[in-house]
């Protein structure tokens, strides 16, 4: 009897070993992957202005002081590479500088958040505020059939509606293209999105960083890439 009770721990015990090693590579890969579900749920947030669970994904206090010295420094580097003998130029930025203040109340809230995270960060523009999601409107009422045309009047004619058509898909400005996106961890603690529109273009991040072990919070900027 004592020896069949250890055969049956003896061959238990791999199972149990197996399971174990599981387990910590489930949780291992699952910590691993916690940023990037804390971004798509904070963007998802942020473009439904849910601001309750963008509240959950933000430190606005550090995201607040992060925006004040980014744009600080690009107001600073504008002063410096326009100052030089153009002074309304430089009154100019000197001013930018002085509504710092409200521009980073713009932004801290769920309405920048969602502009950072679609390629729209600030640009030091005095009494720049993010862009604000669309307004829905009522559907038009339903036209009623048009009398057939008769005769040739101007905009009648087929070749000219052809025309008409023609020339207003060619005036229509085309959508604006999402920016190219990276993003991935920049040590253990920081995760970085790194926003870029074309070759060449200016480049941002937004930096989430980790508060325990499965917690991340978008909490800095750097408009300086």
């Amino acid at each position: 009897m004592a020896v069949s009770t250890r055969t049956r721990r003896s061959a238990t015990r791999p199972l149990i070993v197996t399971l174990i090693v599981i387990a910590v590579i489930a949780a291992l890969g699952f910590a691993y992957a916690t940023p990037y579900i804390a971004l798509n749920n904070l963007k998802r947030a942020a473009d439904a202005r849910d601001a309750q669970t963008v509240n959950q994904y933000v430190d606005f206090p550090a995201l607040r002081e992060s925006l004040k010295q980014q744009v600080t420094g690009l107001l600073t580097r504008r002063l410096d590479a326009q100052s030089n003998g153009n002074p309304l130029a430089a009154i100019g930025a000197m001013i930018g500088v002085a509504l710092i203040g409200p521009l980073v109340d713009a932004y801290a809230t769920p309405d920048g958040v969602a502009a950072l995270l679609n390629g729209m960060p600030p640009r030091g523009n005095p009494g720049e505020r993010p862009p604000t999601p669309p307004v829905a409107s009522n559907p038009p009422p339903a036209a009623e059939p048009a009398a057939p045309a008769t005769g040739n009047t101007p905009g009648n004619t087929p070749g000219n509606t052809a025309g008409n058509a023609t020339d207003n898909a060619a005036n229509t400005p085309p959508p604006p293209q999402p920016p190219q996106t990276t993003a991935g961890y920049r040590g253990l603690n920081e995760f970085v999105v790194t926003y870029q529109h074309g070759a060449g273009d200016a480049r941002y991040s937004a930096i989430l960083q980790r508060e325990g072990l499965f917690t991340w919070k978008l909490a800095a900027v750097n408009l300086n890439e």
